[in-house]
Order: structure tokens, then C-alpha cells, then sequence
């Protein structure tokens, strides 16, 4: 009789957890068909590639970028500029983080020049950094304001996004203390 008491409870209990689990099913799988990549995870078809030498979401943004081999150019620009500072105080901001791809896509003579005059090198860098942080909903078809004082667009859907038509984000919403990158595959020009 015990036996059969307690064989009886748990088959009880076991369908009571695997009934909520059932009903729930269906709504999670095609809310997760329907959704847009995640403001909480990164998302892009470069990201498998993009390796990290630590967790960077409680380190700010130069930091962060610096722990990513394919930011080294970034970073090294960023403290050339002398930004790593103004970028690090922000409170909250979004870097469209040229990566190495972008960086080969410049001329070698233009990128030198470009290393030289600390002054363009500045307004080039501040061009990508917007002073909000940007979540993925809003890349669709978003017009935002650039420290560099530029507007910068960003369109696309679902992971496939463009900064202002020429630059594809092959990896996004990457978290820093205070920051949200992209990494971008050009390096982007600020207006004349």
C-alpha cells in the first residue's frame, strides 16, 4: 500500500511539472521564431570568430575593446588620439567598433596620414561613438547624434544590419560597463 501511495505521487507530480512545461511550449518556440535579435545577447556572423581574452561586461570600453584581437588597431588609434580617457568617463555610449577588416580596407598611405594628424584622427574615431547606448531594436532605421557632432544612420533587419549604407555590423551588442559595440567591418568617414 505504501508503495502505491508514493508511486501514485509521483506520477502525480511529474505530470504536474510537464503539463506547464507542454502549454508553455508552443508560445516560447514561435515568440522565438517572431523575435528580433536580443537587446541582452550578441548576435552577427562574425561573432564565432571574434575571440576574447576575458568577460568584458564589467570593464569599460577601452578595456572592453582591448580584450578583443580584433580591436587592436582600434584601441591603439583610440590612445593615439588621447580618447581613451573621454571614452572610458562616459557614462553610457555606443562605439561602432572598426575591426581589422576595416582597417585593411584603408590605404596604408591614408591610414599613416591619418595616424599623424592627431586632430582628423580624433573627429574620424569620435564619428563612430554615439553618447546613448543603442539596443539592436533601434538599428532598423536609426538616426542618432555622434560625439563627433555628425549624424550617423544605421538601417537592416532581424542581424543584418548597415551603418550609414557602407559599413555591415558583423557583431553586435557586445557589453562594457559603460558601452554597447558593434563591430563594423569599415571605417567610417564623418561628412565634410
Amino acid at each position: 500500500m505504501r508503495f502505491t501511495r508514493t508511486r501514485t505521487a509521483q506520477v502525480i507530480g511529474t505530470a504536474l511539472i510537464a503539463v506547464p512545461l507542454t502549454l508553455g511550449g508552443p508560445t516560447s518556440l514561435s515568440h522565438a521564431q517572431d523575435a528580433s535579435p536580443s537587446p541582452s545577447g550578441t548576435f552577427g556572423p562574425g561573432c564565432s570568430s571574434l575571440s576574447k581574452k576575458t568577460d568584458t561586461a564589467k570593464d569599460k570600453v577601452v578595456e572592453a575593446a582591448a580584450a578583443y584581437p580584433e580591436l587592436s588597431q582600434l584601441v591603439a588609434a583610440a590612445v593615439r588620439a588621447k580618447l581613451g580617457s573621454t571614452l572610458d568617463g562616459k557614462r553610457d555610449i555606443t562605439v561602432f567598433a572598426p575591426g581589422a577588416q576595416a582597417f585593411k580596407k584603408v590605404a596604408p598611405s591614408q591610414l599613416a596620414a591619418l595616424l599623424k594628424n592627431q586632430d582628423q584622427l580624433k573627429k574620424v574615431l569620435t564619428y563612430h561613438v554615439v553618447d546613448q547606448r543603442i539596443s539592436p531594436d533601434q538599428l532598423s532605421n536609426g538616426s542618432f547624434t555622434t560625439l563627433e557632432g555628425s549624424k550617423l544612420t544605421t538601417s537592416g533587419s532581424g542581424t543584418d544590419f548597415k551603418v550609414d549604407g557602407k559599413a555591415s555590423i558583423v557583431c553586435g551588442n557586445i557589453r562594457a560597463a559603460n558601452a554597447t559595440l558593434y563591430v563594423i567591418d569599415t571605417v567610417l568617414q564623418p561628412p565634410a
